[in-house]
């Protein structure tokens, strides 16, 4: 890494200790940008760097709720606010155990080139809780939802900080979360936050988009080799909202997908995954990969070891970060894999994304691969805006647009900084440029 930067990161993580995924964030944007700095000096100079690794505004507060048995249990929220320089803050909110504050910065930051990327007049932030929704009553989720509301409905606004959903919260969350904002501010206000039921003010795609967004970056890939998704074995791992739309899409352009996972395990479906069954365990009865086993002959579950030892042509990491790391990617590599792509945020180790590039395999990070989400998410915004609605098919022609002029950018940025094909550099250059050139345009703020 060039000094420069080595001395930027080296404060990131003087001042941001024991947050190892934000620093794993930062590095591997970092790493990226020595060519841009040579050519664009002014970044240095305007502090970019530093200003860009600091959150606008990072908010931490207490989630007081009572539980069906009359307890009171205590949650801690999250807002990041990370950085407005091309719009409002738009990012989604995860409910996990898991989530803590490095956890927060490391998707706030990935947001901003994310979002970047898009085209779409919106900047980075992302927000949660490590309250856990699993096992939860519809009630108790209903209360835990207000409670947060009650508090971050300060910090947001549809020309402020608009949030979504992520891990853990889906269209029950929003619906509570939106009621909780309405109820407090007396204010319809449908842009304040997105992924909203399609009876009021959500739009047609959105649960759809981040998963087919990545298969359809993934088969712009495929097609730069005048390869395609037809015929193609095609694992996915995770099994939740990203994960069952990227399955969709792609048998949808005929690919044989024939392996998903949660956390209990994976299983392998060489007939094709029977997308219609595994919704209804997933979706509706909220169960466990066993139960779609249970009722699919021929299919088995596998408890131990990694879904990246299934041979497969091409991978798409859905679940969650870090999940394939160097030792499965040289299985992948040995298996014939041909392309991956990330539905996940940061799924790949930087460890196994070396090993995967160095093979030659077409690799498509998650800034660029899944903004689909977000993407559909600013047009859900486009149409509250405008009192609006849009039909399925405009909308999807829309994501495809979108996607399409992310992979291009990439590839186009890849090669004008002198290194064609890898999609990670041009992901990371394009995102990062148009949020500093808008850093500079804005002054020092």
């Amino acid at each position: 890494m060039d000094s420069q930067l080595q001395s930027v990161y080296d404060a990131v993580l003087r001042r941001n200790p024991g947050e190892a995924e934000f620093h794993q964030a930062v590095r591997e944007v970092f790493e990226s940008l020595e060519p841009v700095l040579r050519r664009k000096p002014e970044y240095v100079e305007a502090a970019v760097l530093e200003r860009i690794c600091e959150p606008e505004r990072q908010i931490v507060f207490r989630v007081p709720w009572v539980d069906d048995d009359g307890h009171v249990r205590i949650n801690r929220g999250f807002r990041v606010e990370f950085n407005s320089a091309l719009g409002p803050f738009k990012g989604g909110l995860r409910f996990h155990p898991s989530v803590y504050l490095g956890i927060v910065k490391f998707l706030g930051f990935e947001q901003i080139f994310k979002n970047s990327l898009t085209g779409m007049p919106i900047g980075g932030g992302k927000g949660g809780s490590d309250f856990d929704p699993r096992g939860k009553s519809d009630g108790e989720i209903m209360r835990f939802c207000q409670s947060f509301m009650t508090e971050l409905y300060r910090h947001i606004g549809e020309y402020t900080d608009v949030p979504a959903g992520d891990i853990g919260v889906g269209g029950r969350e929003i619906g509570y979360l939106f009621g909780q904002y309405k109820r407090i501010t007396n204010r319809y206000e449908s842009g304040v936050l997105t992924g909203k039921g399609l009876t009021w003010g959500g739009s047609l795609v959105r649960t759809e988009a981040t998963g087919y967004g990545t298969v359809m970056f993934a088969d712009r890939m495929l097609a730069t080799k005048s390869q395609g998704l037809e015929g193609r074995r095609v694992t996915v791992s995770g099994s939740g909202n990203v994960a069952i739309f990227a399955i969709a899409k792609a048998q949808q352009l005929g690919a044989d997908v024939i392996a998903f996972s949660d956390s209990s395990g994976y299983v392998v479906d060489e007939a094709g995954i029977d997308l219609d069954l595994l919704r209804q365990v997933k979706e509706i009865e909220r169960g466990r990969v066993a139960d779609y086993v249970d009722r699919r002959p021929g299919a088995r579950l596998v408890k131990d070891g990694s879904i990246w030892d299934v041979p497969t042509d091409v991978a798409l990491p859905c679940a969650t970060q870090n999940e394939l790391d160097e030792t499965q990617a040289k299985r992948l590599v040995a298996n014939g894999v041909v392309a991956i792509a990330e539905g996940a945020n940061m799924p790949t180790t930087p460890q196994a994304v070396a090993l995967l590039q160095d093979a030659g395999v077409l690799f498509a990070p998650g800034k660029a691969a899944n903004a689909g989400g977000v993407a559909t998410s600013a047009l859900e915004m486009q149409q509250n805006a405008s009192r609006d609605s849009w039909t399925f098919d405009h909308t999807e022609e829309r994501l495809l647009q979108i996607m399409t002029g992310i992979h291009d950018q990439c590839l186009a940025t890849a090669d004008e900084y002198g290194t064609p094909g890898n999609y990670v550099a041009g992901a990371n250059i394009a995102g990062f440029t148009k949020v500093a050139d808008a850093m500079i345009a804005l002054g020092v703020i």
